[in-house]
């Protein structure tokens, strides 16, 4: 028999976590930018990709009140500092992963010393960028519960534009 849990593990908040702010970030940024989309079939896309994201964020959202000692906050807006900053987070994120996956792949020597070195400059602006915005409280990776709200309040943000 399936028992129901009260609550998340904390691994499983922390991906939740990564996800509800990487998708935030994106929607945030896919409708800033469809109505530029000139392309009907395109422009189609970025509205299924809108609404797809808003329905994921919606069913992500349910589970923050069993996040561990998290609490959900309301919107009071969003300062685009820290949409910008995030989205320059997620970019150096990405970069960091690829240019990893990337080096297993390669078999010239030349090529795989330009990825190493391209890589340890991908981790060295991640570290610049998340050091950003941990200053300015942008990102409280040591403070769960307002990590958790700043999540929550940044899903309804980007749901309700």
């Amino acid at each position: 028999m399936k028992s129901q849990q009260q609550h998340l593990a904390w691994h499983e908040t922390l991906e939740m976590h990564e996800l509800t702010a990487y998708q935030s970030n994106q929607l945030i940024h896919f409708k800033m930018v469809v109505n530029d989309i000139k392309d009907p079939q395109l422009h189609a896309l970025y509205m299924e990709a809108i609404k797809g994201v808003e329905k994921n964020l919606k069913e992500l959202l349910q589970y923050f009140p069993m996040a561990p000692q998290g609490t959900r906050g309301g919107t009071t807006g969003v300062d685009l500092t820290a949409f910008y900053a995030g989205q320059l987070l997620g970019f150096a994120k990405t970069s960091v992963r690829s240019y990893a996956i990337a080096i297993t792949e390669t078999a010239t020597p030349a090529l795989r010393d330009t990825f190493q070195k391209q890589l340890n400059a991908a981790i060295q602006l991640h570290g610049k960028i998340y050091y950003f915005m941990l200053e300015r409280g942008l990102y409280p990776s040591y403070d769960l519960p307002k990590l958790l709200s700043n999540d929550v309040a940044m899903a309804n943000k980007a749901i309700s534009l």
